[in-house]
């Protein structure tokens, strides 16, 4: 028989018990309401994104603090709304969004606004332009789409937006005003049967979850971005608060709270790239652990400490003028900067607002006002400044124009007379992209563009990414004399088949290695890092087990470009929820480097054949995963060159495993 919401006027609501299940010895008793172990996951989550945006390059895994910040959303909002519609028999929407507004708004928009004037202060010029459109997006409280409708790839951007860390307050805004009219609606759909009201929640939570996974092949930008693909997540935290309210008998058992340990260790797992979970003490439970003072402490402050470090590690990265990484120790400093900045943030701001009584005595429509002016001042703050303090993007000084040359002699200055200026060169395409026949993002139309009609003119094939489309006019003014006919097909970042960059070693003896001792766990942990983000937008879990190997005489930059190949392939793949793996270590007196995926894998004969140039599994094919088989048997080149070893072992649909292994002497 399903429970059911009661009610009536005369009876008594039955709130949650929002206590943790063991807390710490001697302390103090918790105000209503508040869960010391809620706050210590809030710090244990932001302190995974500080550091791994710092570059401790030990958490790998780091990226997934705001993906607990997912879940633990989820789970406290629907345990308010869930209560109050237990409470009431409705939800208040204009009580409930405006408490949203005076919990999310103010910091986020005060550090908004301080992040725009530092920008202009410290950033290029040429930057600016982008940190409004951030901004703006950011005071609309989408910026998550306009990252994904920029098809934001970390890996391919030399400095990363100031607001790209505001992509996930966009998704949980969005949550917080679609989520309570779905509970409404289910509530009374439900006939006020909280067991119907969760399955439903259950329904739209693996829903979400699906089209996650569907959507990946297609876009991963809008899949890691987009409301539709993140909410299973925040749907998670919802099913947990469902299951605490259900009174279920296993949930009063001693032994219950030590299910927070295998939470724990699940963490662990990916931020740490455990094997096996980590045993608990007996009679400890992860209550005590969570209540502790500093992770209180973080707790408390995790949304302002959120907020604020990411401009800490982005402005000076692009103050430097350099797409070197800054040193670890500059990325740590600036880390542990931005926990005091935080307290000051919540201090005077965050908390102020929340507990401002006139506020919270208010009607809702007057929080909202206020919260919509706030957001309109942001945007016209950003505007004007690019508008009355403009900045300069070249001297006053001319130069006499050169002829073109080989080996043109440059100047010590922006030269006022440049042409194309700074501020518009960036638009100073080549004509391919007006006429729509150069192909951008998740574009994979192959039947290019035809320019000439002499049908007796040699036909010349332009393939090739943006650096070959600057041809294209060239190319196009000799067919329209005649001259030869076009057909071009370029790309952006899409090399052609054979190319200097991906051919170095085809040909035995050609290739002319720079041997200097390296290690190929250092090289591994470059390529991890590379890769991190990218498996995070797919939704795959890169893992590392980087132990030390000895120094072997290798040229970096080729090896680098091996490993890079193979964990790119494991990462393409693997599908949405898989795991790719990268490990070094000594084996039977050899360094190896071992890269794992629960991919889609290939059959033995596929294996024989892999290391072939162009060659392409049908494992691949039947899966519509793009490819040009170059890549792999490049790699074999460079390891080949190397004097090393490289194998393969699959099985289809249980994955792959690539092993290269040096003698060391």
């Amino acid at each position: 028989m399903s429970r059911s919401l009661n009610t009536s006027p005369a009876a008594t609501a039955r709130p949650l018990n929002t206590a943790p299940l063991h807390a710490a010895p001697g302390a103090a008793a918790p105000r209503p309401g508040f869960r010391p172990d809620i706050q210590g996951l809030r710090a244990i989550a932001v302190l995974l994104v500080l550091l791994y945006h710092s570059g401790v390059s030990l958490l790998s895994g780091g990226f997934v603090g705001v993906d607990v910040f997912f879940v633990l959303s989820g789970f406290l909002i629907t345990t308010h709304l869930l209560e109050a519609l237990e409470r009431d028999g409705r939800i208040r929407f204009g009580a409930f969004y405006a408490k949203r507004a005076r919990r999310i708004l103010p910091a986020a928009l005060v550090v908004a606004l301080l992040s725009v004037f530092a920008a202009w202060i410290w950033m290029s010029p040429l930057l600016l332009p982008e940190v409004l459109r951030g901004a703006a997006a950011t005071a609309l409280y989408v910026p998550n789409y306009l990252f994904a409708q920029q098809g934001t790839n970390y890996l391919a951007e030399a400095t990363s937006s100031v607001f790209q860390h505001y992509w996930s307050l966009g998704i949980e805004e969005q949550f917080y005003l679609l989520w309570p009219l779905l509970l409404m609606a289910g509530f009374w759909l439900g006939r006020r049967s909280e067991r119907r009201l969760m399955w439903g929640a259950a329904a739209l939570t693996a829903a979400s979850f699906l089209f996650c996974v569907a959507l990946m092949d297609v876009s991963q930008p809008w899949t890691f971005f987009s409301l539709p693909t993140r909410a299973w997540e925040l749907g998670a935290g919802a099913l947990v608060a469902f299951t605490l309210r259900s009174g279920a008998r296993w949930l009063r058992s001693p032994r219950t709270g030590q299910l927070a340990w295998a939470g724990l260790a699940g963490l662990a797992l990916v931020v740490l790239t455990y094997d096996e979970a980590t045993a608990f003490p007996g009679g400890l439970h992860a209550g005590r652990l969570l209540g502790l003072p500093p992770l209180q402490f973080l707790g408390a402050i995790s949304y302002s400490l959120y907020l604020v470090h990411w401009p800490l590690q982005v402005i000076p990265q692009a103050a430097s003028l350099t797409e070197e990484p800054l040193p670890l120790s500059t990325r740590l400093l600036l880390g542990a900067a931005a926990v005091p900045l935080a307290w000051l943030l919540h201090r005077l701001v965050e908390q102020p607002v929340l507990r401002r009584p006139s506020l919270r005595r208010s009607p809702a429509w007057v929080t909202g006002a206020i919260a919509a002016a706030a957001s309109l001042a942001v945007i016209i703050t950003a505007t004007g400044i690019s508008r009355a303090l403009p900045q300069q993007t070249s001297s006053d000084r001319v130069a006499a124009a050169e002829q073109p040359s080989l080996s043109p002699t440059g100047t010590g200055f922006v030269r006022a007379n440049l042409s194309p200026t700074l501020k518009t060169v960036s638009g100073d395409n080549p004509s391919v992209y007006a006429a729509g026949c150069h192909q951008e993002g998740e574009a994979a139309d192959a039947n290019g563009c035809q320019a000439g009609e002499n049908p007796d003119a040699p036909l010349v094939f332009l393939v090739g990414d943006s650096h070959a489309a600057n041809w294209y006019p060239a190319l196009e003014r000799l067919a329209e004399e005649g001259r030869i006919r076009l057909d071009s097909s370029t790309k952006s970042s899409c090399l052609p088949l054979e190319t200097p960059q991906q051919d170095q070693v085809s040909r035995s003896g050609e290739e002319k290695l720079v041997l200097r001792p390296g290690r190929l766990s250092e090289i591994a942990e470059h390529s991890v890092e590379s890769f991190a983000l990218r498996a995070e937008e797919a939704g795959i879990a890169l893992i590392s087990d980087l132990q030390p190997t000895p120094e072997v005489p290798v040229d970096t930059a080729r090896m680098q470009q091996a490993v890079d190949n193979l964990i790119s392939n494991a990462v393409k793949y693997t599908r949405c929820g898989g795991t790719v793996r990268v490990a070094t270590g000594m084996i039977e007196g050899q360094a190896e480097l071992r890269v794992t995926d629960t991919g889609i894998g290939m059959t033995a004969q596929e294996q024989t054949n892999l290391f072939t140039d162009f060659y392409r599994t049908e494992t691949a094919r039947n899966s519509d995963i793009p490819g040009h088989g170059i890549g792999l048997s490049l790699t074999r080149r460079i390891v080949v060159s190397h004097n090393g070893q490289i194998s393969v072992r699959s099985q289809p649909g249980e994955g792959s495993t690539f092993r290269i292994r040096f003698a060391v002497e």
